[in-house]
C-alpha cells in the first residue's frame, strides 16, 4: 500500500509556505487530538473528538483514506474517510451509524463512495485554504479507488438562526441560491461539492439542529 504523499506550496499573504499532504500514522495521534479540541470547541460535544482507539482503527482498515496536513513542519489539520456502499435512492443516514461513531469499522473495501467522518483545521492555520486541500487530497484517492463519488455529510451551523422560519432543506437551499452563507455549507460549494439534500438526525449538534448536509463529488472518470 503506497502512502498519500503531496507537497506544494500555500500563500501566507504574499510569502509562499511549503505544506505537505500525507498519511496520519500513530504516532500523530496526540496531536490529532489536540487539533480536534482546538477546532471544535464548545458547545461541540468533546466526546466527539477522536480518541487512540479510533485513530489506530483509521489507520488500520483504510490508512489511504487516513491523510493529514503540515506547515513546515507543524500538523495543522486531518481528513478521514472510509469507504461505504451508497445508495443514492435510500440517502437518508446518520454520521455515527454510517461510520460507526468514528471507528469505521463500517469500511467496506467494496463499496462504490468514499465518505468522509471528518475534517478539522487548527484555526490558526484557516486563512490558508488548507480544508480545501484537504479535501481536493480525497478526490484524487476517491478516483485511484475507483469510486463513484465523495459524500459526506457537512454541519449546518448558522441553521439554528433561522430554524423558527424555515426548514433545514429550505436552509440549505438558500445557501446555495447565494441568499444565506454557511460558515460549511459554503466552503463545501467552493471546494467544488454538490448539495444532494438534508439528513435528519445526523450528528448531535445544538447549532445545525442536528441536520447534516448531505453533499457529493462524482468522479469524473465514472460516467
Amino acid at each position: 500500500m503506497a502512502r498519500f504523499q503531496q507537497w506544494f506550496y500555500v500563500f501566507d499573504d504574499n510569502r509562499p509556505v511549503p505544506v505537505v499532504v500525507r498519511s496520519y500514522t500513530e504516532v500523530d495521534f496526540d496531536e490529532l487530538i489536540v487539533i480536534q479540541s482546538e477546532t471544535f470547541p464548545p458547545p461541540y460535544p468533546p466526546e466527539q473528538w477522536w480518541n487512540k482507539e479510533q485513530l489506530m482503527q483509521h489507520v488500520t482498515l483504510f490508512p489511504e483514506g487516513a491523510l493529514c496536513v503540515e506547515v513546515d513542519g507543524v500538523l495543522a489539520g486531518s481528513i478521514t474517510s472510509l469507504i461505504v456502499d451508497y445508495d443514492p435512492l435510500q440517502p437518508a443516514h446518520s454520521w455515527a451509524d454510517t461510520t460507526d461513531n468514528g471507528y469505521i469499522r463500517t469500511h467496506k473495501p467494496e463499496g462504490n463512495t468514499l465518505y468522509i467522518a471528518d475534517i478539522c483545521v487548527r484555526p490558526r492555520f484557516r486563512k490558508l485554504g488548507l480544508g480545501k486541500w484537504l479535501i481536493q487530497s480525497l478526490y484524487h484517492v476517491t478516483v485511484e479507488q475507483g469510486l463513484d463519488r465523495l459524500l459526506g455529510g457537512g454541519r449546518m451551523p448558522g441553521y439554528h438562526r433561522h430554524a423558527d422560519e424555515m426548514s433545514a432543506a429550505e436552509y440549505l437551499d438558500a445557501v446555495v441560491q447565494g441568499d444565506l452563507k454557511d460558515p460549511v455549507i459554503t466552503f463545501l460549494l467552493r471546494c467544488g461539492r454538490t448539495p444532494i439534500g438534508v439528513a435528519a438526525e445526523y450528528l448531535e449538534d445544538a447549532e445545525s439542529c442536528n441536520n447534516g448536509a448531505l453533499m457529493e463529488w462524482k468522479n469524473p472518470f465514472r460516467g
